[in-house]
């Protein structure tokens, strides 16, 4: 409304109608809830570190000598890892944190490529700066094409 005049410009639809229909809230409702469903992965992944590809995380190490940490339990790792990773299972992070450098990129990685993201959010806690993810875990190593060392190598 205008303050002068007491009416309505033209052309301007007031907030009022738009709310008064509940048809348009819940438009405005899914809106909103689809837009947090979009930022949700980067909001989570900013969080645990940024989700790098294979190819990445060779660069990475060759360039940068950055060093790779397997999260997954000892049996796990026994079975097949990525040559040169370093085990450090996802329940003694917090533990075995400071045998990690802190002056080199570290590339974490688990299965699947789900824990790696907590144990990459407990190490930048920790101190560690540069802290990456592996997009997809050791599967995606393995569907990049890129060997693995232990006995199912």
């Amino acid at each position: 409304m205008h303050p002068l005049t007491g009416s309505e410009p033209a052309g301007l639809i007031s907030v009022d109608f738009f709310l008064s229909d509940p048809n348009n809230l819940f438009i405005l409702a899914a809106a909103v809830v689809s837009g947090l469903m979009l930022l949700w992965p980067a909001l989570t992944r900013a969080r645990g570190g940024a989700a790098i590809s294979a190819t990445q995380a060779v660069q990475l190490v060759n360039q940068r000598q950055a060093v790779i940490v397997d999260v997954r339990d000892a049996q796990q790792y026994a079975a097949a890892h990525i040559a040169q990773a370093r085990n450090v299972p996802l329940a003694e992070i917090e533990q075995k944190a400071s045998s990690l450098p802190k002056n080199k990129p570290l590339v974490v990685v688990c299965d699947h490529g789900r824990d790696s993201a907590k144990a990459a959010a407990k190490l930048k806690q920790l101190g560690h700066a540069e802290v990456f993810t592996l997009e997809g875990g050791l599967r995606g190593w393995v569907q990049g094409g890129l060997p693995l060392a232990g006995k199912k190598a």
